[in-house]
């Protein structure tokens, strides 16, 4: 009878939260609507079945799906064979077991980290000072989140059976064995964390998870302690004395501790689950839906919350770290022993944990996927196995990706959904006009008006511009259109336009090459030639051209003069000149905003393919405005036509777009690494890796030869705005010192608006030259620099203020020169 009352009043807590909670369930959709192959998800059936049938499970639920919708979600099987039998549905409520972890656990632990209230380099023992004995004073927040605390795996339960009190002074009493030297799996480290959540905010675990995560995304139902109406429905797991266990803790440790713990004791379904992983891949990709505000009163309903936590923070959460030859993320998996959940065709950025019942929850970011599978395997008699099946299901799903996720776009902004029905299709009326009120880069995450790329333009326009023409398309994989439709197909099958060949840049057709030498290939769907650009010739041969009498280009680009699809499409546009040929250029945003300009500009007469006119590092131009630009100054002799972007501003960053990411190349996985790519990945000429071969490409930047700790507290002395460096060590598995331990930082933008990259990238200069006079091989540095007087300045040891100094005036007459080009207002 000890545990009625705390029981009960967690009951209570659980529905005082479900009152006035704004739905966000994430809608079931086609498969296909998220680029999902329907014939590769139906495999699934076979496997379960099989698995069902060798008596591993009694029965599941599998969700799959991308941003903006549930693709795949189906009930197989029983949810209870004894005492009598029932039938599996998609709304059964699931004992999360160890998910709880990262879901409650780590998400609150990391909330009070985004607060202020905890950081993750400080000691439990600041927090819990009982916990702080036997050896267990230096062991942080962080060595707890990622198993490296030396704690054993679960103390005994006779230590619980005295009450809660008594539990935890046995608990923080236990010692530890080599902490931050080896991976233990702990449920003690989680269960410290729960009480740490308590400790900072004054709050149980399952009181600030609801109050924090649950009820802000929407998820009614998910928590600790479940209703009667939930536990009715909810799949029964073992026996526990005389009765059934249904909608109680399986958990004996988190039995004991009346429901609520760190380890374990969440409860969830499915369709709430999903809502997780969405908001979790729209933190991670900077495609935050739009806030319900934005909404009309009645469609508010619809709009998709963003995650409970900021960008910076969250991408910190899913960072993974090397402990004793397993990677785990804060409170998740990524690639350790315990992985055997895990798809095979998972990326690297893939997190994902798995629970002691018969659950797994798998995230990819850079798939833009998730893979929940829910089961009770341990009914009846905890005889189950179920985590190979829960990894083949990841497989499948990963392999059942083959086109873009069209559902996002729907979904990305409440207001638009009926504007959007028209955009992706010839209109007969003309869409709102953009505004050109003023914006600040990061004060607003979502658009004022539908943000059109050319592309959208053109469908929009029934493909007017090219009545007539017979095309050749510079484009790859990033050429799609709102609805994730390629280009190649819409100018395929569009009325009086013959699509006579395809052009690829660096990187190929799908953007997945990373080498040079890409050869010529064949599309697979329409039988088109793929002239590569990137081969034996990097500009359109007359044999090329053949048949075409208009080029266009369709890429996306990202700001920055050495990121090679800008060369393209000027070395094309010279080839459409020099044969008389039109060049059309579809517009697309500049990911990293239209106003900041930064870095010197490349000397004239040592223009190359990494640098192909006299602008800036970050020019501040979009790919159409720079084309305009080349023409005059180059004086290319050629029709150009640019399709403008309509619904951008200047001041807006890709977040602020509502437009799908695309990894525009193998290692430009976010906006994130877009905005550092120009002050970090100026210095991969040099002997510094900046990430390539990690899972956070030139987020990160190190060399073996380099103290973590000495460069990044000369780093932070400098004082530069909206950044944070932090020192760390990675070891590369590709690329630049592969296979050894590198020292070096993480460099983290703590405020986009302030963010100054290329001020960064030549602080980083000027601290390598002065810490690592003899070690720093800056000799390649002007290859991707190209402007000898800064490359002088800092090869003779010049401070960054001194070398800024030396491109000013020079930056303010080009901050003139561009004037005339721009095409878009502030």
């Amino acid at each position: 009878m000890r545990f009625a009352l705390p029981l009960m009043l967690a009951c209570a807590l659980t529905l005082a939260l479900r009152i006035d909670i704004t739905q966000a369930e994430l809608p079931v959709v086609p498969a296909a609507s998220l680029g999902l192959n329907q014939e590769q998800l139906d495999r699934i059936d076979a496997l379960v079945e099989a698995e069902i049938e060798a008596k591993r499970l009694p029965g599941c639920v599998v969700a799959i799906g991308r941003t903006g919708g549930i693709g795949f979600l189906k009930a197989y099987g029983n949810r209870q064979l004894e005492p009598s039998q029932e039938p599996m549905t998609v709304e059964t409520l699931f004992d999360m077991a160890s998910l709880t972890k990262p879901i409650a656990t780590a998400t609150s632990v990391m909330i009070l980290v985004e607060q202020g209230k905890v950081r993750l380099r400080n000691p439990i023992a600041e927090y819990i000072p009982e916990f702080g004995q036997n050896g267990k004073d230096h062991i942080t927040v962080e060595d707890l989140l990622v198993h490296r605390g030396g704690l054993i795996p679960d103390n005994a339960l006779k230590d619980y059976e005295d009450g809660p009190e008594k539990a935890w002074e046995r608990l923080f009493a236990l010692p530890t064995d080599k902490p931050g030297e080896q991976f233990i799996y702990s449920d003690v480290g989680f269960l410290t964390l729960g009480e740490l959540v308590h400790r900072v905010s004054g709050k149980t675990v399952a009181e600030f998870a609801a109050e924090n995560i649950f009820r802000p995304l929407g998820m009614k139902e998910s928590g600790y302690a479940p209703s009667k109406e939930l536990a009715e429905r909810a799949a029964t797991t073992e026996q526990r004395e005389d009765r059934w266990m249904r909608g109680e803790v399986h958990d004996p440790r988190a039995y004991l501790l009346e429901g609520v713990a760190g380890h374990a004791g969440l409860f969830s379904t499915a369709a709430d689950l999903a809502i997780y992983c969405d908001a979790i891949l729209r933190g991670a990709s900077g495609t935050a839906a739009a806030s319900s505000s934005a909404a009309e009163p009645a469609d508010q309903a619809h709009a998709v919350p963003p995650f409970v936590m900021s960008r910076a923070t969250l991408a910190e959460m899913m960072r993974p770290r090397e402990v004793a030859g397993n990677h785990r993320a804060l409170g998740w998996d990524n690639r350790s022993a315990y992985s055997t959940n895990r798809g095979e065709l998972l990326s690297s950025r893939a997190i994902g944990h798995g629970g002691f019942t018969g659950t797994a929850m798998w995230i990819d970011p850079e798939l833009d996927l998730f893979v929940i599978f829910l089961s009770n395997r341990v009914h009846p008699d905890g005889s189950g196995l179920v985590n190979p099946l829960a990894g083949r299901i990841g497989t499948v799903a990963a392999a059942a990706i083959d086109g873009p996720n069209s559902a996002l776009a729907t979904r990305a902004s409440a207001s638009s959904e009926e504007a959007f029905a028209d955009e992706v299709q010839p209109a007969t009326h003309e869409l709102p006009a953009a505004s050109t009120e003023n914006q600040s880069p990061v004060t607003s995450h979502q658009s004022r008006s539908p943000v059109l790329t050319g592309l959208d333009v053109l469908v929009r326009d029934n493909f007017k511009q090219l009545k007539g023409r017979r095309v050749g398309l510079i484009t790859n994989h990033t050429g799609v259109d709102r609805a994730g439709r390629r280009n190649v197909d819409l100018l395929r099958n569009a009325d009086g336009v013959e699509l006579v060949a395809i052009f690829s840049p660096e990187h190929g057709i799908a953007g997945k090459l990373d080498h040079d030498g890409i050869t010529d290939a064949r599309d697979e769907a329409t039988g088109l030639p793929i002239h590569s650009l990137y081969g034996e010739t990097r500009k359109p041969t007359p044999a090329q051209l053949k048949g075409i009498d208009t080029l266009v280009f369709d890429i996306q680009d990202i700001g920055c003069r050495f990121y090679t699809y800008e060369s393209t499409m000027a070395w094309a546009m010279e080839a459409a000149g020099e044969h008389g040929l039109k060049y059309v250029v579809l517009d697309r945003p500049n990911p990293i905003g239209g106003v900041a300009m930064e870095g010197p500009l490349a000397d004239s007469g040592r223009e190359s393919f990494v640098g192909c006119h006299t602008v800036p590092l970050r020019h501040g131009l979009t790919i159409g405005e720079l084309a305009t630009m080349y023409r005059a100054e180059r004086d290319v002799q050629v029709e150009l036509d640019v399709i403008k972007v309509e619904g951008w501003r200047r001041g807006d960053y890709w977040d602020a777009t509502g437009l799908l990411w695309i990894n525009q190349s193998p290692n430009m996985r976010s906006l994130t690494e877009a905005i550092l790519y120009s002050g970090m990945g100026i210095w991969e000429t040099t002997n510094v890796s900046v990430g390539r071969g990690t899972n956070t490409p030139f987020e990160v930047l190190g060399a073996p030869w380099i103290d973590a700790k000495e460069f990044a507290a000369a780093l932070t002395a400098a004082n530069l705005p909206g950044v944070r460096f932090t020192p760390i060590e990675f070891t590369p598995n590709d690329s630049k010192f592969k296979d050894q331990k590198c020292g070096g930082v993480n460099v983290a933008i703590t405020d986009q608006a302030k963010f100054a990259p290329v001020a960064v990238g030549m602080q980083i200069a000027a601290t390598l030259r002065r810490l690592y006079p003899l070690d720093w091989q800056v000799k390649r540095a002007d290859r991707l620099l190209i402007n000898k007087e800064v490359f002088d300045a800092i090869v003779a040891g010049a401070d960054r203020e001194e070398i800024e100094a030396l491109y000013q005036d020079d930056l303010e007459k080009f901050r003139h020169r561009r004037e005339e080009f721009l095409l878009y207002a502030d």
